[in-house]
């Protein structure tokens, strides 16, 4: 009965599924009195949450990630992340290469669905190279990390906040045990390059793992940008727009308001920050309710954009944002299909790009609207922490732990829809 089920059902079907039932299974475990620090049973809402924003990778907590769960839920909390990371796909065919056995062309399916690319030639080896690409990168960031804690605790304590702050950056996930998140004194040392290093982390993780496992061509053609694919232009190009100029403009917004106290070098590595940390990775450093609303405007928009295809990172993704743009231009201008870089992309690619858009938008608009019944907030602070979970993001102006049980399923909906893919969600 089972194996007739699982040949009824599709690659989709089989991902969303997936995904729900290691929730499921992550609830459950953080449920115990063991995943506690007070060793009293945790509700079931509460893990759930929980469980759902470490999967989905996104960050949003209902209850602080340092004082209420203990070794046992943060080591659980931890492996969530890693799985909802690299997707459980590709983390089963892990395990898979290890007992050596056989990928299968069903698997090999799951697996391009997985990472998110078109065809399965040279999927196992794609496959490979991720897993071998986030060992390497959360393993130099964890020991990078952990040279950075060392200034202030015990080789052993700075060993286990080192490799979860790699995972949990590398992965964009936001979760953090440090008592105030990065906005902990020992990270906000001025002679402490640790935001530098976790900005790094989320870039690249965020960034796509086909540019990720492409690296070495990208370093043997240098700066020239003509020899490479038209998929790592726009990612590269974007990427760094979307760095460069949202840091100016938090500096700008910020450097006589928030990052008053601060001297130049610490204003710009904060502005630098925080305009890196929504796409979507959810760490933060100041008080995100303390922001200036032109700030937490452009913070929405670009939690909304998020990351690139293939990657840890959510939201509508960059290529989408750009393939839509570039649509827009050749309707102003009357130009014949949608050119760049001397290339025209195919019509099903601006298709795609808008059915991914609206779907993404309507699910904000929807929820924005059932929160709003159900509980009189801000308005703002209502859409901040829709997008941040429906992009899995997570962070969030500080409602989330205070928001009503039916607000909270909602939420968990929402990360769990982008993390799965809204208009894949739908297909299936």
């Amino acid at each position: 009965m089972f194996t007739k089920l699982r040949n009824n059902i599709s690659q989709m079907q089989m991902i969303a599924l997936g995904f729900f039932c290691i929730i499921l299974i992550g609830t459950l475990l953080l449920m115990t009195p063991l995943a506690s620090r007070a060793g009293t049973w945790t509700d079931f809402l509460t893990a759930l949450f929980t469980s759902t924003s470490a999967t989905c990778v996104t960050g949003l907590v209902v209850t602080n990630t340092y004082l209420h769960w203990s070794l046992f839920g943060q080591i659980i909390i931890i492996t969530l992340i890693q799985i909802g990371g690299l997707g459980f796909i590709t983390f089963g065919f892990g395990f898979s290469m290890f007992l050596r056995k056989k990928i299968t062309l069903r698997q090999r399916g799951l697996l391009k669905e997985s990472v998110n690319v078109v065809n399965t030639g040279g999927i196992v080896r794609l496959a490979r190279l991720i897993l071998q690409g986030t060992l390497l990168f959360e393993g130099i960031g964890a020991l990078i990390l952990t040279l950075c804690f060392l200034r202030d605790m015990p080789f052993s304590q700075a060993l286990y906040y080192g490799i979860f702050h790699s995972i949990s950056a590398f992965c964009n996930a936001g979760f953090s045990t440090l008592p105030g998140n990065l906005g902990n004194p020992l990270v906000m040392t001025g002679h402490n390059p640790f935001l530098i290093y976790i900005s790094l982390l989320i870039i690249l993780g965020g960034i796509g793992f086909p540019i990720l496992v492409n690296f070495k061509d990208i370093v043997l053609h240098h700066l020239h940008i003509r020899k490479y694919a038209l998929h790592t232009k726009i990612v590269l190009i974007t990427s760094l727009l979307l760095i460069i100029g949202p840091s100016i403009l938090f500096l700008i917004l910020e450097r006589h308001a928030l990052f008053a106290d601060m001297n130049t070098p610490q204003a710009i590595l904060n502005a630098l920050f925080c305009a890196v940390t929504p796409r979507t990775a959810g760490f933060n450093t100041t008080d995100i309710a303390s922001l200036s609303q032109s700030s937490q405007l452009l913070t929405i928009i670009l939690m909304f954009i998020g990351g690139c295809p293939g990657s840890t990172a959510g939201g509508a993704k960059v290529t989408t944002i750009t393939v839509l743009i570039l649509y827009l231009r050749s309707m102003l201008t009357r130009t014949d299909g949608v050119n760049i870089f001397k290339r025209r992309l195919e019509d099903e690619a601006v298709s795609k790009a808008a059915a991914v858009f609206t779907t993404h938008m309507l699910l904000a608009v929807a929820a924005t609207f059932l929160i709003s019944m159900q509980q009189d907030l801000d308005l703002t602070v209502i859409v901040f922490d829709v997008v941040s979970a429906v992009s899995t993001v997570g962070m969030s102006t500080g409602i989330t732990p205070h928001l009503v049980p039916g607000a909270k399923v909602i939420l968990i909906l929402l990360m769990y829809l982008g993390r799965v893919g809204s208009l894949s969600f739908a297909m299936s």
